[in-house]
C-alpha cells in the first residue's frame, strides 16, 4: 500500500501536467526571416514561447556580455515600428528564464502580423546600461513600477 500511492500520484501527474501548459518553447529565435540580417548570430542563445491562450509570440534574447548587447541593439531598434512600444523592465524576467538583462519582443499570433506589439528591454545597468545606448522617445519606464527599488 505504501507503494501504490506514490506510483498513483505519480501516474495522475503524468496525465494531467500536458493539459495546463500554458506556453509552448522552442530554444531559438524563431522571429521572421524578414527582420534584421544582423538578428541572425542571436537566434541561437534566443528562445521563443507562443502562448498563453492566444498564440502570442515573445522572442527572448538574453545579454551575458555588455559589447555583445550594445553591437546588436540598434538592429533589435530596427523591428520597432511605429505602433510598436518600447517597455523598460527590471531582471528576474519569466520569459528570459530569471534573466537579469536582455530584450524580450512580443508579437502577435503568426497569422495576425510579422510586425512586433511591443519591445521590452530588461535592463540591469551592467550588461544593459541606459547611459550607453541611444533611446527612441516614446518610452514606457517601469522598472520601479511596485515600489521595487534595487
Amino acid at each position: 500500500m505504501k507503494r501504490t500511492i506514490p506510483w498513483l500520484a505519480v501516474i495522475v501527474l503524468c496525465l494531467i501536467g500536458p493539459a495546463y501548459a500554458l506556453y509552448s518553447v522552442t530554444d531559438s529565435g524563431e522571429w521572421p526571416k524578414s527582420w534584421p540580417k544582423e538578428m541572425e548570430p542571436l537566434r541561437k542563445q534566443a528562445r521563443t514561447l507562443e502562448g498563453p491562450k492566444v498564440l502570442n509570440r515573445h522572442y527572448a534574447i538574453p545579454f551575458t556580455d555588455r559589447e555583445d548587447f550594445e553591437a546588436a541593439w540598434p538592429h533589435i531598434l530596427k523591428v520597432k515600428t511605429k505602433g510598436t512600444s518600447l517597455r523598460l523592465t527590471r531582471g528576474g524576467n519569466f520569459f528570459l528564464g530569471g534573466g537579469e538583462a536582455g530584450v524580450v519582443i512580443r508579437s502577435p499570433p503568426k497569422d495576425e502580423s510579422d510586425e512586433p506589439a511591443e519591445l521590452e528591454l530588461v535592463v540591469d545597468g551592467d550588461i544593459v546600461d541606459l547611459n550607453r545606448i541611444p533611446l527612441p522617445p516614446d518610452i514606457n519606464d517601469e522598472r520601479f513600477k511596485d515600489g521595487k527599488n534595487k
